[in-house]
């Protein structure tokens, strides 16, 4: 598929799309994303019809209707679709998030301790986090690698938090492989 240049907004709309519908694996319905985007849903239907065309959203009529996203919209924000991804969780101020699953974890800066940063790709919504927020991530599948940090940014179209990371381990023990 040829890459599609999409507006901030459009970006914004899809992946919540993409969000809501991971969680509830049906239709969702435009109020909804005009929640999670914290737009008018009039403003929503007009963008859909865009991303209708742009073959990137379906739409499914009827009372349990709404909008699905296609496998181009997955491919068209880069996001890998599995059917049985690992489960890596992640805790906020203490407390598992649900609907939420780590993607991805990129350490920016480990040669430098004092600024030592962490990319976290989130499946899910990265709304209620913020900036000064604690969080603990994992353990991951393999490594059993776990991070404290705090928020220190966030990317809401793309779903990634930015942490400064205060305590980063894993087990002493050889890891699975």
């Amino acid at each position: 598929m040829s890459s599609i240049e999409l507006t901030s907004s459009q970006k914004s709309i899809l992946t919540a799309l993409i969000n809501l519908y991971g969680e509830q694996e049906d239709a969702v319905k435009g109020e909804a994303i005009a929640e999670e985007v914290d737009r008018n849903p009039g403003t929503i239907r007009n963008q859909m019809q865009s991303l209708k065309a742009l073959q990137l959203v379906e739409g499914v009529p009827g009372p349990k209707g709404g909008y699905k996203p296609t496998s181009n919209a997955y491919e068209a924000l880069d996001i890998q679709r599995m059917d049985e991804p690992a489960d890596v969780p992640i805790y906020h101020e203490g407390e598992e998030v649900t609907g939420v699953n780590v993607d991805g974890i990129d350490l920016s800066s480990v040669h430098h301790p004092e600024l030592c940063r962490a990319e976290i790709h989130v499946q899910g919504s990265v709304r209620d986090f913020h900036e000064g927020d604690s969080v603990t991530v994992g353990p991951t599948p393999l490594s059993k690698l776990v991070i404290d940090g705090t928020v220190d940014g966030k990317d809401d179209t793309a779903n990634i938090l930015i942490l400064r990371i205060d305590d980063m381990r894993a087990p002493d023990e050889p890891a699975e492989h």
